[in-house]
């Protein structure tokens, strides 16, 4: 029988031990510490994302209460709270960078490359650069000016669109704005770079042209500019496809203003008209719009990162220990997402954490966990759905037989998992009228079971 450590010990083995040591030295994170080595602090924080834990003495405690199995972690013990909270506000966060780019570069090693842009017409690296703010108390983290009764931290993110991973990461005060950060990007030549209105700067636009490097944004409603020439607009809902010169630039370069193209298209689901301009002068007008649509997942990726780690509360108030936080945060997101990417089923990235969080301390095989229990919920789920239709569709004819038709469709779909949301309101009134006893059952198997 093939023996195994636990889950947690094996999400920690992504990360070479030899190579996070180099890193220590790199940055003398341990240059003057006395037994509490950075391996310990950083397993200790990749709990507090994981597990996840509010605050330091649910970390040390949730630590202590598996007293027995830290041996394998590569922790004698668990440590004490004022021990970790000294290591996280004095030990250099930018270790955990390291870690995070150490990580990043075997990700894509093992994963190979998939080019999404190639999909959508693009046949070059796709990415997206957006920021997020996180907010702050401004009375504790006084160090975080943002507003005058507000304070906060922005992180800043450049997503790769072939694994969906964060490739690049900033983090700043939430009073720094965007386009400082991005003007220090260093992009391969031939990237295709997509961003909001928020990194509006017609010198940077003329430094990525010059550049060689491609962007797709939304133009201002403001924006002052020459049309040197229209092209017919083809494609579904595109609605003008234009040659332009910004006005600023024409007038003060006459010889070396760059041509974008402005391209107008016309959303039909929510009934708007979105402008984009791109230096790119040769795809397809409707190739543009599914460039800057797929910017959305970089939005998803702040979404996920805020709902399931631990980045809104923080167990230290210096900048030191907030950013630590946040590090440690990109590198537990980094792990999942390859968990979530390598696995052989379409894991949701908040089913695949909250699942990991509850069996960190297991004793089995990861990636044969992570098969079994797919086959096992689906096939749980399956059944389920099964006994939730037959009643309801058992209760509805026995008592309104010209209503079952309602849930015929119902019953032919593969799974169902609409079935709470689509019948809840006609069963429910059918329900309230005549059997309280059964509504509660039915009440119960649908939340197990519909949605």
């Amino acid at each position: 029988m093939k023996r195994v450590c636990s889950i947690f010990s094996q999400i920690l083995q992504l990360i070479p031990r030899d190579r996070f040591e180099a890193a220590v030295k790199q940055h003398q994170a341990e240059r003057h510490a006395r037994g509490f080595s950075s391996w310990g602090q950083f397993v200790a924080m990749m709990f507090c994302q994981l597990a996840p834990a509010k605050s330091l003495r649910e970390i040390t405690e949730g630590l202590q209460a598996s007293e027995g199995k830290l041996r394998h972690l590569g922790l004698p013990e668990a440590p004490a709270r004022s021990t970790l909270a000294y290591a996280n506000s004095h030990r250099p966060w930018q270790l955990f960078e390291t870690v995070f780019v150490q990580l990043l570069a075997d990700c894509q090693k093992r994963l190979g490359v998939a080019k999404v842009g190639s999909k959508l017409g693009w046949p070059g690296k796709l990415v997206s650069l957006d920021a997020t703010v996180i907010d702050l108390c401004a009375a504790v983290f006084d160090w975080a000016q943002f507003r005058t009764t507000k304070g906060a931290v922005k992180l800043h993110l450049l997503l790769d669109h072939d694994e969906y991973l964060p490739s690049y990461a900033v983090i700043t005060e939430g009073k720094v704005h965007e386009i400082q950060v991005a003007r220090k990007l260093k992009l391969q030549r031939g990237t295709m770079l997509v961003f909001d209105r928020g990194y509006t700067d017609y010198d940077w636009f003329q430094r990525l042209t010059e550049e060689g490097v491609h962007f797709v944004t939304r133009l201002k409603d403001n924006a002052a500019y020459i049309v040197v020439e229209r092209r017919r607009a083809s494609g579904e809902g595109m609605r003008a496809d234009e040659i332009i010169m910004l006005e600023k630039q024409a007038r003060s370069q006459v010889d070396t203003a760059p041509f974008l193209r402005r391209v107008r298209y016309r959303d039909e689901a929510t009934q708007r008209d979105l402008v984009f301009l791109t230096n790119q002068l040769e795809l397809p007008a409707t190739t543009i719009a599914a460039l800057y649509k797929e910017r959305w997942q970089i939005e998803l990726l702040f979404k996920a990162l805020k709902q399931n780690l631990r980045v809104k509360t923080f167990v230290g108030t210096t900048a030191n220990a907030l950013k630590t936080q946040i590090w440690t945060a990109l590198i537990a997101l980094l792990a999942v997402k390859f968990l979530q990417l390598q696995a052989k089923f379409p894991w949701s990235l908040s089913r695949l954490i909250s699942l990991l969080r509850q069996q960190l301390f297991v004793y089995r095989d990861l990636w044969r966990w992570i098969e079994v229990t797919v086959r096992a919920t689906a096939a749980t789920n399956y059944r389920g759905l099964f006994t939730v239709t037959h009643r309801l569709a058992s209760l509805t004819i026995r008592k309104y037989p010209t209503q079952f038709h309602a849930l015929q469709e119902f019953r032919l779909l593969p799974f169902g998992f609409n079935i709470a949301g689509s019948c809840s309101q006609l069963i429910w009134t059918l329900v309230r009228q005549n059997n309280k006893k059964q509504e509660g059952a039915l009440f119960t198997d649908l939340r197990r079971y519909g949605g």
